[in-house]
């Protein structure tokens, strides 16, 4: 499985999710790869600040040819994570070519639901070449214990792209572990916000056996 996280606006938590889905997937036994596919290198920087042996290698890969060039990589890993550039251009392009799955993360917000609708448009356009592609939605740094998440999922309704059920909180515990090249789901494995971050693998992993019917 390769999947790309995409979304035109920045500051949406791609490279968080990105780190945590790869992570998520190595302690169910998948052998994984995370490709950094931003100019910026966060997932780059993540990896280099971590002590000790890396949880899973991390490459960059900010270029146009990366649906050609991740074709070297696909036999040695089962899954293989993009985290995206936080821009429509021909990176996002390439990503979205190399990609089986798209997520796009979308933060709580009535701008982050209308500039979904670049990247939206972008997907219907690759569609003509990735038929069987699949695409979704990920509401990420949800406000506990408000309805703004719940708001969100029902706006993103106008488009004909899938909204995740399970949604990621926004958490100082991602922020502590990030600057420590770890994940929450190390720190701690039972909290909520690794059960958060397990039940979006889950839904994840169940697209991925889902054939598409539209």
């Amino acid at each position: 499985m390769i999947v790309s996280l995409l979304n035109q606006k920045g500051g949406v938590g791609k490279t968080t999710l990105a780190v945590h889905v790869a992570a998520a997937l190595i302690q169910r036994g998948h052998t994984v790869l995370l490709v950094d596919a931003d100019l910026q290198g966060s997932a780059l920087d993540w990896s280099a600040s971590r002590p000790g042996d890396p949880l899973f290698p991390v490459i960059g890969l900010p270029t146009k040819n990366l649906h050609r060039e991740i074709l070297q990589h696909v036999a040695h890993y089962d899954d293989i994570v993009i985290d995206g550039p936080p821009r429509v251009n021909e990176l996002a392009r390439a990503a979205i070519m190399a990609a089986d799955i798209v997520l796009i993360p979308v933060q709580p917000s009535p701008y982050d639901v209308w500039a979904a609708k670049e990247i939206v448009e972008l997907l219907s356009e690759a569609s003509v070449f990735k038929e069987t592609q699949k695409y979704a939605f990920v509401i990420n740094r949800k406000i506990v214990n408000t309805a703004i998440g719940r708001d969100v999922a029902e706006a993103l309704a106008g488009y004909a792209v899938p909204v995740f059920t399970a949604t990621v909180s926004q958490r100082v515990a991602f922020a502590e572990r990030a600057g420590q090249g770890s994940t929450v789901l190390e720190l701690d494995p039972q909290g909520v916000a690794s059960q958060e971050m397990n039940r979006l693998v889950d839904e994840l992993l169940t697209l991925s056996t889902t054939k598409r019917t539209a």
